[in-house]
C-alpha cells in the first residue's frame, strides 16, 4: 500500500517506521514548516499547570526556570511522551482530541479556578480552547511559542512518484496543514488524488477544509489509530 504522509519528519519518523516494518511504501511530503516563536521565556512559577496539544509545543518551550512536578495537560499520548521525554513526571493524557482534554481539565481534581494555566500553543490552530475554559471559569494564559508556514512546493521526484504511483491514503492533520496540501494539488495538477486516494482527517475540522475542496474519501480518524485504519475501508 502507498501511504502519504504530511507531518514534519520529526513527527512522522516513528510512524513511517512502523508502516516499513508492515510492508508499506511511503510518501514523505511535509505541508508545514514548524519554526519556534520569537518570545521570552516564561516564568513557570506564576503557573500552577501547563497545557499542550500539540508535540510542536514542548519542543518550543523556552522557561526562565522549569518545574518539573508540574501538571502537564497533553492532548494525545505521542505529546505526553514528548512531554515525559522533556523530563516532566505529572502527566495527564486525553484520547487524541481538544474535547476530551478540555473535559479532562475540567474534571480534574487538581485544578481549580484558584489555579493559573499556561496554555502553549501555536498561531494556526483549529480549536479556541483556551477560550471554552476561560468560559467555565479557569485562568488560562494562552502563549503561542511556535510558528507553522505552509508549504506548497513540491519537488520533482515527489511529483513523479505520486503520478506514477498514487498513494493509496493520505494522512492529513491540521486545518493548515490540509490548505496547504490542496494547494499542492492544484498547483501540480494532481486532481486524480481527489476522487481516488482514501484522505484520513485528525478532526471534522480538517476533514470540511478538503470536502469544500471537491475531495470524495474522506474520513475522521484520532491519533494513534493509523494503522488500525489501513485495514478499515
Amino acid at each position: 500500500m502507498n501511504i502519504l504522509l504530511t507531518r514534519p519528519l520529526i513527527d512522522a519518523e516513528d510512524l513511517m517506521g512502523k508502516f516499513f516494518s508492515l510492508g508499506h511504501k511511503i510518501i514523505h511530503i511535509p505541508t508545514l514548516k514548524i519554526s519556534a516563536a520569537n518570545i521570552d521565556p516564561i516564568d513557570s512559577k506564576k503557573y500552577d499547570a501547563f497545557i499542550f496539544t500539540s508535540a510542536n509545543a514542548i519542543r518550543n518551550l523556552k522557561l526562565i526556570s522549569s518545574d518539573k512536578n508540574m501538571i502537564c495537560f497533553c492532548v494525545g499520548s505521542i505529546t505526553e511522551k514528548i512531554v515525559r521525554q522533556a523530563g516532566y513526571n505529572n502527566t495527564i493524557s486525553a484520547g487524541g482530541t481538544v474535547n476530551a482534554l478540555k473535559n479532562i481539565i475540567l474534571n480534574s481534581d487538581q485544578i481549580d479556578k484558584k489555579k493559573s494555566i499556561a496554555y502553549f500553543c501555536g498561531d494556526n490552530i483549529s480549536s479556541n480552547l483556551d477560550i471554552e475554559l476561560k468560559r467555565e471559569g479557569l485562568q488560562i494564559d494562552k502563549i503561542i511559542n511556535y510558528t507553522s508556514e505552509k508549504i506548497t512546493d513540491l519537488n520533482e521526484e515527489n511529483s513523479k512518484i505520486i503520478k506514477n504511483h498514487p498513494p493509496d491514503i493520505i494522512f492529513i492533520y491540521s486545518t493548515r496543514s490540509a490548505e496547504s496540501f490542496v494547494e499542492i494539488v492544484k498547483k501540480y495538477a494532481l486532481n486524480g488524488l481527489m476522487t481516488e486516494s482514501r484522505v484520513l482527517c485528525i478532526s471534522e475540522k480538517v476533514l470540511s477544509v478538503l470536502k469544500n475542496s471537491g475531495w470524495k474519501k474522506l474520513e475522521v480518524f484520532e491519533s494513534g489509530d493509523e494503522i488500525m485504519k489501513l485495514e478499515v475501508k
